[in-house]
């Protein structure tokens, strides 16, 4: 049997296990292939950069843990952005299923890396629910609808929340989503109080968000893991964002040399049997 019959005949499970090392390799260590930045991600990166120090701003978790693959590292690199930053920021959750433990989870680890303390730098206020009447309550006092945090602790034991009312308070609202709830972000929080909203969604959503990027109703836009990829370039801090693109990168050239070897090979044993008969 010549090489290309063995090729043509090679056990599928060796394929199978070579995409299986693909993908985990970039898991252990970090590659970095190139990511090409798209406009809509550095407009969110520099609304965010350009505010002053110590700003207050809004970090969501709208969206449940089956697209954490996507939203939890634009949730982590947008949290260190703003903490280099020194800003004080607020969470809240508009998904009761996994939004606030998933804010408490995130904000926890990533405020242990700058040293920032919970009700001083940072509170997760939770989940209430309708989510059309919270966002409309929070406009004239936060109080009225959080009085406690995630934690139950009050809002007057927090002294980051003394000097936070409501929405006049925070300089941007950055929305991270796996559903309409960002909609909703936009045509009230931002058409009808004038608060600059951003976003980072799930790949399945962004088509639909550009128009509101291109009619300045959004700030900016993370579109799936290659959106979260982009700013763990921007902020110069590679995570699970970049590994999940090292991986597919890989498995998608480890998929286009499969091709082209099985091609190959397809027509150099139809030759060879031409050859024969």
């Amino acid at each position: 049997m010549g090489f290309w019959d063995k090729i043509s005949n090679i056990d599928r499970r060796w394929i199978y296990l070579l995409v299986a090392l693909a993908t985990f390799f970039p898991m252990i260590f970090v590659m970095q292939f190139p990511v090409e930045l798209t406009p809509e991600v550095i407009q969110l990166y520099e609304a965010i950069d350009s505010l002053p120090d110590s700003s207050v701003v809004m970090l969501t978790f709208d969206y449940y843990p089956s697209a954490m693959a996507e939203t939890r590292p634009m949730s982590v690199a947008a949290l260190r952005h703003m903490f280099s930053k020194d800003m004080k920021v607020v969470t809240v959750s508009n998904i009761p299923l996994g939004g606030p433990t998933i804010a408490e989870d995130v904000t926890r680890s990533v405020a242990k890396e700058y040293g920032k303390e919970y009700g001083v730098d940072f509170v997760n206020l939770g989940y209430r629910a309708n989510y059309v009447a919270v966002m409309h309550g929070l406009a004239s006092s936060i109080e009225s609808i959080f009085k406690a945090d995630f934690t139950g602790t009050s809002l007057k034991d927090l002294p980051m929340m003394n000097e936070i009312k409501n929405y006049e308070d925070m300089e941007f609202i950055c929305v991270i989503a796996d559903n309409a709830t960002i909609d909703y972000w936009i045509s009230i929080v931002n058409a009808q109080y004038g608060i600059p909203v951003g976003g980072g969604v799930t790949a399945v959503v962004a088509p639909k968000m550009y128009a509101f990027v291109e009619a300045d109703q959004l700030t900016g836009l993370l579109g799936g893991m290659k959106g979260a990829a982009e700013y763990e370039l921007l902020i110069n801090q590679p995570g699970t964002a970049t590994r999940g693109m090292d991986s597919q990168s890989l498995v998608h050239f480890l998929i286009i040399f499969f091709v082209i070897v099985g091609n190959i090979g397809f027509f150099a044993t139809r030759k060879k049997s031409k050859d024969h008969s």
